[in-house]
This record gives C-alpha cells, structure tokens and sequence, in this order.
C-alpha cells in the first residue's frame, strides 16, 4: 500500500519543487526557478497551515529518502451557484507532479484518490483539471471527462 498523507507547511519547498518538474515536462526547455518559486513557497505555507482551509495537497514522501516523490495539490472555488450545481463549490487540481526517477509505481494516482477523497468529504460535485497528453489516461482512469466547454484566456496587460 501507498503511504499518502496530507501536506502541511513544511512540505512547501518540496511542492514548489514539484510544480517545476511538472512544469518542466509540459515544455521544451526548463522553467526559470526563480521569485515564483518563492512567492509559491510563502502561499502554500500560508494555505496549507489552515487545517479547515480552501487548499489541500496530498503527498508520497520518497521511500528511504527524504523528500517528496510525488504531490498533488488542489483548491476549492466559490462560483455563482446555477440549476446544476447549487452550491457554486468547485474543485480545481493545479499541480500533480512525480519526480521522474519514482514514475509509474502509481503514486500520483494515489495522490489524486486522497484529493478526490477530500473534495467529497467537503461536499464538492465539480472537480475541473488541464491534463498533458501523457497524464489525460490517468485521469480519465479516475473518471474526469473532457467537458464541451471551451477554454478561453486573457492576459491582462493594462496598466492598473
């Protein structure tokens, strides 16, 4: 059995760590590390320090090592509610990510079960993701389905 457990505060550098490999494989060439990295680093710290809060990660801790092998980590949104989802709660999964020398030995599916877990026990319907090519198996697995609704996104560059 895979050993998960949710991640509190401590495991902030090792998330921030995470997310660039998962960044890293989804691009030709490498992400900066860089200020993101810490601005990331000081809003898990805050978020995951809230037992009762709006964002849970889940983690594998690396087998004889320290470190962590594999993370996954998710939010709650509050949305308009509307006829099919009454209580406007959504779930969002921003990072699941696998060191590549751990990769399939199904730590981030167990990662992503204990998420999953979470967002029912907190009565969440929804859960919305982006999945890579390489990861869209997995989730299906799990039953996410690709939804009709279209993607869109602005990059707001005005001045404030």
């Amino acid at each position: 059995m895979i050993g998960v457990r949710q991640a509190g505060p401590a495991d902030a550098t090792e998330l921030m760590r995470l997310r660039k490999v998962m960044l890293d494989s989804m691009r030709d060439t490498p992400s900066p590390g860089g200020e993101w990295q810490d601005a990331g680093r000081a809003l898990l710290q805050r978020q995951l320090a809230d037992p009762d809060g709006m964002v849970a990660a889940f983690v594998v801790d690396r087998p004889g090592a320290p470190g962590l092998a594999a993370c996954v980590v998710g939010a709650v949104d509050q949305r308009l509610p509307n006829p099919s989802d009454p209580t406007g709660l959504r779930g969002y999964v921003y990072s699941v990510a696998t060191d590549p020398a751990y990769r399939r030995r199904g730590y981030s599916r167990a990662c992503m079960t204990a998420l999953i877990d979470w967002y029912a026990r907190r009565g969440i319907r929804a859960v919305d993701l982006r999945a890579s090519p390489d990861a869209e198996p997995l989730y299906a697995s799990l039953g996410f389905r690709r939804t009709p609704d279209p993607a869109m996104r602005l990059i707001v560059n005005r001045p404030a």
